[in-house]
């Protein structure tokens, strides 16, 4: 940054000098550019020594992709980011978010931990109006079995993609992507997969999730991420939601990685001086479920649009919603309907009331 931002001399200490500033305002941005690729790749390790969880991949073009699998609520995951970003000094980190999580990247561990642990109305609202009813139902359902692993373990989840952001902004040039498919676009072909009864039955067994979970449990679920071991556990008798959770978003990532190990332009100090590329150096952070299939589509010819578009609704999603949308205004009816029954109740036991009542019946008699 001192090279590529020098201070002007107006900015220098007086007693400094002078030739240090001369020499400083005749940097040019792609003299600076240059000077910090050198010493970054310098600090760049030839060999670098890598976590265990640590896959390396190649592209035809010679670009290297270094794929963390992680355990996203694992303090040891988080070092094995550290130490990958720090000895490869990569080019791009592309991490296992899409834009409708990175707000967490930014929020701090304490207000994360409350944020996951609470799932209220407020949320339910937000994620209905997202994506609409069934699929917001299907992200609040599956919020909870975050949440109850929060609860567990007391620790928020995504910190590896937090460690993985801050060490980013530690390396020159190096740029950040957000990897995974939206969210939206998940649940509702998720939604979309499953027949009503499937529906239903997924439902009740993430509402009555509560088996304990222990830190020693994620440690060694380090080979299958835990959430993603949970989830795989509730949906494996429902092939076609495992395809559109895990398996299509293993397609994804994998596309979204080659896109970043695409060469790099080295600075140009002219417009005559002719374009040179060299092969990029990229750090991946993902849940370890999806190291596998990354590694299977690897050198497969992908096209994305297909598993990005959104089938109309089934019957039986359309049945759901309706039976949904019943079931919520029937009991706000009925809770309307007992509150006037008990205020009525109240009105008519107040002595005023009473004595009202008590005239009014008098003046009938009379007439």
């Amino acid at each position: 940054q001192a090279a590529a931002d020098p201070m002007s001399s107006s900015d220098a200490p007086e007693d400094g000098p002078k030739e240090t500033s001369s020499v400083s305002q005749n940097i040019s941005d792609a003299d600076a550019f240059k000077i910090l690729l050198e010493m970054k790749m310098k600090k760049r390790q030839k060999k670098p020594t890598l976590p265990a969880t640590v896959t390396e991949l190649d592209t035809e073009d010679g670009s290297k992709v270094y794929v963390v699998g992680t355990a996203h609520f694992s303090d040891s995951s988080k070092k094995d980011v550290v130490k990958t970003i720090q000895e490869v000094q990569p080019d791009v980190v592309v991490v296992e978010l899409c834009q409708y999580r990175v707000s967490m990247l930014k929020m701090d561990e304490k207000t994360l931990l409350k944020e996951a642990k609470e799932i209220n109305l407020e949320k339910l609202q937000q994620a209905i109006k997202q994506n609409g009813v069934m699929s917001g139902l299907m992200q609040m359902l599956l919020l909870k079995v975050s949440a109850h692993i929060t609860e567990q373990l007391g620790m928020a989840p995504g910190g590896e993609f937090r460690e993985a952001f801050k060490e980013a902004s530690k390396v020159p040039f190096c740029k950040f992507h957000l990897g995974d498919r939206p969210i939206p676009v998940t649940f509702k072909r998720a939604i979309a997969a499953l027949s009503f009864w499937q529906k239903v039955k997924l439902a009740w067994g993430l509402c009555f999730l509560s088996d304990p979970i222990s830190k020693d449990d994620v440690e060694k679920c380090k080979q299958k991420d835990l959430l993603e071991q949970m989830m795989a556990e509730m949906i494996g008798e429902f092939p076609d939601l495992h395809r559109t959770i895990v398996s299509e978003r293993d397609i994804y990532l994998t596309y979204m990685l080659k896109q970043a190990a695409k060469q790099i332009e080295l600075p140009r100090a002219s417009e005559t001086e002719p374009r040179k590329y060299i092969p990029a150096v990229v750090v991946g952070v993902v849940g370890m479920g999806h190291v596998p299939g990354i590694e299977k589509n690897w050198n497969s010819d992908l096209n994305i649009q297909e598993i990005m578009s959104v089938p109309p609704p089934s019957a039986s999603s359309k049945i759901f919603k309706f039976v949904i949308k019943a079931t919520v205004f029937g009991l706000m009816g009925y809770g309307c309907y007992r509150i006037g029954q008990r205020t009525v109740q109240f009105i008519l036991s107040m002595p005023a009331a009473q004595s009202y009542l008590q005239k009014l019946t008098e003046i009938r008699s009379q007439h």
